[in-house]
């Protein structure tokens, strides 16, 4: 039987093609005869760029640009298969993980690399770029990014304003007359899986900012500040960016690639399952296995494994995912198509040790589950 093995990554303990390899080792053990494909996916954040370079036989770039918290990376970036497009996981410029613990600033972690990886692209000849938008640890709104393109953010003195999120308070005008000429010519298009606004209860600093190291206080500042940023690209460049859904997206960076880049933006896992392909995949397919670290009542909300599971569905193939945990609500997922949720913690397997051996555990439950189950249940 042929089973297409498309998990997304369980973050903080194993990479989307590290899940792929032990759910492919847990089904050899239960059902040697099965041909198995692996597509590790991901929608936007960590592994978009290896997934999308992998399916079409691209290649990887390397960049040297600014961290968040100004730090220079070597930050890789893909080009796809067709040698046109190019495609960026922000994260790997501007992420979280670039980020110690100790050294997290959300008021002034800035996106500016993820601005020097764009700019790179443009200026190796790509014309269409797709910019991976998860794991960030910036809530500048895209300040930083676009400053890398020659965009000006200044005070009420003409002078530049602070880095990050929390110098949006001192900004008082925007000048787009750098702006790099190439822009015009390219088609950029990020790549999320989040709804959320730019600013407001549901906006990026109120429902990211605390993951980054935002306070309560900073937390505040931050939220005032993306609004202020919103009202000035209104007032000075006409665009209203303000309740674009998404656009709260790595702290806003998508709203800034819409105002300052023209951006558009779209589900991270249409972009992803588009480039790979997967519904050929699906053809002749027995079962789906897919996964993530955590599936909840977000899991739903665009994120990957119910993107693979509508596709599956509409196929007419079952669907069963593995997570790291099953939180509040996780049973929602059984709407868009999954079969069942199983996670790879039994009762009394601590969280610390489930990720430090998550390979390992998601290998013998993937082989428990698939001999546990009747053939009728898994299309054998």
């Amino acid at each position: 039987m042929k089973i297409i093995i498309a998990p997304q990554a369980f973050k903080g303990s194993l990479k989307s093609h590290e899940v792929a390899a032990a759910i492919a080792e847990g089904v050899k053990a239960a059902m040697p005869d099965s041909r198995t494909i692996l597509l590790p996916l991901a929608d936007g954040g960590e592994g978009t760029v290896r997934a999308m370079v992998e399916a079409t036989g691209g290649r990887i770039a390397t960049t040297k640009v600014h961290g968040p918290v100004g730090d220079m990376v070597k930050a890789g970036w893909g080009i796809l298969g067709d040698g046109k497009t190019a495609v960026i996981e922000m994260a790997a410029a501007s992420g979280l993980n670039l980020v110690p613990e100790n050294r997290r600033n959300a008021m002034a972690a800035s996106t500016i690399g993820t601005g020097e990886l764009i700019r790179a692209a443009l200026e190796e000849g790509h014309r269409k770029i797709i910019v991976g938008l998860g794991d960030s640890a910036t809530t500048d709104g895209g300040t930083g990014m676009a400053r890398a393109l020659g965009i000006k953010f200044l005070d009420a003195q003409n002078q530049p304003i602070p880095t990050g999120g929390g110098g949006l308070a001192q900004l008082d005008r925007i000048d787009t007359t750098g702006r790099h000429p190439l822009i015009t010519e390219s088609m950029i298009i990020c790549a999320g899986d989040v709804t959320n606004p730019l600013y407001g209860p549901e906006g990026a600093a109120c429902i990211y900012g605390p993951q980054k190291g935002a306070g309560p206080e900073d937390i505040k500042q931050l939220d005032a500040g993306l609004r202020r940023l919103a009202d000035i690209i209104k007032r000075d460049t006409g665009k209203d960016i303000s309740q674009v859904p998404g656009g709260g997206a790595a702290g806003g960076l998508a709203a800034g690639l819409v105002a300052f880049l023209d951006a558009s933006l779209q589900s991270g896992i249409e972009i992803v399952c588009e480039s790979i392909k997967f519904e050929k995949h699906l053809a002749g397919a027995g079962l789906v296995l897919t996964g993530e670290g955590r599936i909840d009542n977000q899991t739903t909300r665009g994120k990957t494994i119910c993107g693979i599971a509508d596709r599956a569905k509409k196929a007419g193939v079952p669907v069963i995912a593995f997570a790291g945990e099953l939180g509040e609500g996780f049973e929602e997922v059984y709407e868009c198509g999954i079969r069942d949720a199983v996670s790879i913690m039994s009762e009394g397997t601590g969280r610390e040790y489930a990720m430090k051996n998550a390979a390992e555990l998601v290998r013998t439950t993937v082989e428990r589950t698939l001999l546990s189950y009747p053939p009728e249940d898994t299309g054998i």
